[in-house]
């Protein structure tokens, strides 16, 4: 998560909220030292939905655009979330890899209603095939940490370097 927020906050954004269910005040420790809004999603449970929505409520009204992005996809640089910021414009952008849109991805302030509107176990890949979408290559955002044999994975490959 440190990772992620420091390479986005490198890149100059005016607003950083990080979205939480559970363990909100170890996040909060975490990030101490980083410019950023913890963001508790209370209904969490619900899924995937509520915390975009959580996320969005709390984003600055004058925001032009809305990036959601995973902290868990651990193998996204600096550079690929530049990329995403420049193909971002009055059309959504995001990133593609195994042979889907997914996160990150930039929204335009257009679409806050429908982010809102999201409900359930679902993000917003529904929007990301509903639109013309800017599509960026990112190979790396398909690694990501979701179970506890996934983190076995990332700490066996850090040894073998």
């Amino acid at each position: 998560m440190q990772r992620v927020v420091r390479r986005v906050a490198s890149i100059g954004p005016a607003w950083i909220g990080v979205v939480v269910g559970s363990g909100a005040a170890s996040v909060r420790a975490a990030l101490a030292d980083r410019r950023v809004r913890v963001v508790h999603a209370r209904h969490w449970r619900d899924g995937m939905a509520a915390s975009l929505v959580a996320g969005v409520r709390a984003a600055p009204r004058a925001a032009r655009h809305l990036a959601i992005l995973s902290v868990d996809q651990w193998r996204l640089e600096t550079a690929d979330f530049g990329r995403l910021c420049r193909a971002a414009g009055r059309l959504p952008a995001a990133a593609v890899y195994a042979g889907r849109r997914g996160v990150p991805a930039i929204f335009p302030a257009r679409l806050r209603p429908a982010l809102l509107a999201l409900r359930g176990d679902r993000g917003a890949r529904a929007l990301l095939h509903g639109e013309r979408v800017r599509e960026v290559p990112m190979r790396g955002a398909c690694d990501d940490l979701d179970t506890p044999a996934d983190l076995q994975r990332l700490r066996a490959q850090r040894v073998r370097r």
